[in-house]
């Protein structure tokens, strides 16, 4: 009783006429239909399947879009956590290797601290050859360890006079000075270079090589 309620549409006259009674404009009111033949209901049935096989597929696509987004958004995620941890693997391996160094590097000029300086003096042969003074600045130097020294100057060739003179610098380092030139030698100032050498690389900054002057050994 209620369906036929809400159909109906009581004193609705949409058909206008002229003044001689033709019909100007139809009603386009139709009444509802409340009895199919069987061909279509068939009809209604088929109808009915496609649209819901329609939007089935729709939803089924729609769905697809929303997994193929969260998948996206998962390994973009992923790809940035990879970098990450790939970037503080790289920082921590350098870490570690400067480090295995530095104590490598510490063991050895404990056992041998005079050792860096001997081997500048052997590698800087030819060029102190011809100087009348060697100066050895450096600190610690005793009396058999300056013997040493200048035992290794006469046997890279050296003739001049080997003057030594205490330094306030940490041990294993040292300052050469000869007539044409100067070289030195710190470990603290090298781990700092190599450090900042090693950041760059890390970094991505390939900072041009600078040109040595023979201040520096």
């Amino acid at each position: 009783m209620s369906a036929n309620l809400t159909n109906a549409r009581p004193f609705i006259f949409d058909t206008e006429f002229d003044a001689e009674g033709r019909v100007v404009e139809r009603s386009q009111w139709q009444p509802p239909k409340r009895s199919y033949s069987p061909d279509e209901v068939e009809a209604l049935i088929a109808q009915a399947r496609l649209e819901g096989r329609q939007q089935a597929l729709n939803e089924a696509e729609s769905l697809r879009a929303n997994a193929l987004a969260v998948i996206a958004q998962s390994v973009a995620d992923a790809a940035g956590r990879v970098d990450v941890a790939i970037e503080q693997h790289r920082q921590q391996s350098a870490e570690l290797s400067l480090t295995c160094a530095q104590v490598l590097a510490s063991s050895a000029m404990e056992l041998y601290p005079r050792r860096p300086l001997e081997s500048a003096i052997e590698q800087l042969a030819e060029e102190i050859d011809a100087s009348p003074r060697l100066l050895v600045r450096a600190h610690g130097l005793d009396a058999e360890a300056r013997q040493q020294i200048e035992q290794i100057c006469q046997q890279s060739g050296f003739t001049g006079i080997v003057a030594f003179r205490e330094e306030a610098i940490h041990d294993a380092a040292f300052v050469l000075e000869w007539t044409d030139g100067r070289a030195a030698f710190d470990p603290f100032e090298v781990e700092t270079r190599l450090r900042q050498k090693i950041a760059a690389a890390l970094s991505g900054d390939n900072p041009s090589p600078t040109i040595s002057d023979g201040s520096a050994f």
